[in-house]
């Protein structure tokens, strides 16, 4: 019997799987592979929250697999090298993996090529809704604004939705290292894992969106980025289904989906701006260790700001709105570098995407894409449009929660007392 291999990545996912679909229609028999790469280890990327998520992700996965006669088979090490080692073992026909768009995932393409040659099988669409490069302005690498974007991104051709596959044959033969285990940072982190994505998915409705996404009491926003992150939900079929129903709500969500899309083929076509500023405007910044920690603790005296920092650190996750208002008020407020904010953004975040994550903080530190790059976000108007009651500050900076109404944003008693 004949077999591919399909080393997943960022898609972690049975439904709408593009690597899978491809592999089994290929061969015989499938293995549907995942490597724990040590080369992510040895960067410092990983942190415990997404290593706990992950953990959640493989052992979902797996049992989803075992549902349909297969299996998911781990091995350790770089992951161009154990699957050039596991096709020469099984003699496979071809190897199916997602195209990513980080440096890192253009090298470890390229050590895959090198290593397996024309049995490579690369497959866009996975990651992302539209490949980056499907859609390219005249003379130029990508788009570098999000308006023109959008609209090519709208009028782009993709591919319809995948159902799940319905079986699964694996090799009996094969070893695999176990599900590995790992305890978060946050106490409050989500499940992993295609079926709780899901369900979550099912449970939430875009009706609202457009009016709630960024009220932050309200917690409107979908909590599907670490879903997304880790490939457990399709952000192609995500977009199918949200423009299938009526209302600005679901027009909305969809056009985050774009700017996710626009992030990413940023990343792709530069891959440096993961470190680097995307556009070298002088700056020079601030250092002060004992200020930049205040922030990282929720410390800083400035309600909505620490609260926002205080969710991070419980939950792994920040509203969308609060990501904005911390890093504005980082950069913009304190003048410090935004590498120092989007490298603790990435030890705590579950769902820590170098193109989302790196080029959010550009954009707001105004190296990156925006065509503002002197905006600042005042974070006492920002907390009395986007939390006006105050619920959110209330509910993460309970200190003051004994204060009344939007004076918590400024920490006033009822006689105007400044508390801090």
């Amino acid at each position: 019997m004949n077999v591919s291999i399909a080393l997943l990545t960022q898609d972690l996912r049975l439904h709408d799987n593009p690597v899978l679909h491809a592999a089994r229609r290929d061969a015989d028999q499938v293995v549907p592979l995942f490597v724990l790469d040590t080369d992510i280890e040895a960067g410092g990327f990983p942190c415990p929250n997404r290593s706990a998520f992950l953990a959640d992700c493989l052992a979902d996965l797996d049992d989803s697999l075992r549902r349909i006669g297969g299996r998911l088979i781990l091995r350790r090490g770089r992951a161009a090298v154990e699957t050039a080692r596991l096709a020469e073992q099984l003699g496979a026909r071809s190897v199916h993996v997602a195209a990513g768009v980080s440096g890192f995932a253009q090298r470890r393409e390229a050590e895959l090529q090198a290593a397996l040659g024309g049995r490579l099988r690369v497959h866009e669409g996975s990651v992302t809704v539209v490949a980056p490069g499907a859609v390219l302005p005249s003379g130029r690498s990508h788009y570098a604004v999000f308006t023109p974007y959008h609209r090519a991104w709208q009028s782009a051709e993709r591919r319809s939705p995948l159902g799940a596959p319905r079986a699964m044959p694996v090799p009996e033969e094969l070893e695999s290292l176990p599900i590995p285990t790992a305890k978060a940072d946050s106490p409050e982190l989500p499940t992993g894992g295609e079926r709780e994505a899901r369900r979550r998915w099912q449970a939430w409705s875009p009706e609202r969106y457009e009016e709630l996404h960024d009220a932050l009491a309200d917690d409107g926003t979908s909590r599907l980025s670490p879903y997304l992150h880790f490939g457990c939900l399709s952000p192609t079929e995500l977009t199918v289904r949200a423009m299938e129903l009526p209302g600005p709500g679901a027009e909305a969500f969809v056009r985050q989906l774009a700017w996710r899309d626009f992030h990413h083929q940023v990343l792709a076509a530069t891959p440096q701006a993961a470190w680097q500023d995307y556009r070298d405007r002088g700056k020079v910044w601030r250092e002060d260790e004992a200020e930049a920690e205040a922030w990282r603790q929720g410390r800083t005296g400035v309600p909505i700001v620490d609260a926002g920092m205080r969710q991070l650190a419980r939950e792994g996750w920040m509203h969308n709105r609060a990501r904005l208002i911390t890093a504005s008020y980082l950069t913009k407020t304190l003048g410090h570098d935004w590498r120092v904010g989007a490298r603790h953004f990435l030890r705590l975040l579950v769902d820590g995407d170098l193109a989302n994550n790196q080029l959010n903080w550009q954009w707001v530190a105004g190296t990156g894409n925006d065509t503002r790059p002197n905006r600042v976000l005042n974070p006492l108007r920002q907390a009395e449009r986007y939390d006006p009651e105050g619920a959110y500050v209330r509910r993460w900076c309970p200190e003051l929660a004994h204060l009344p109404g939007k004076s918590i944003h400024r920490g006033e008693s009822g006689g105007g007392e400044t508390l801090f």
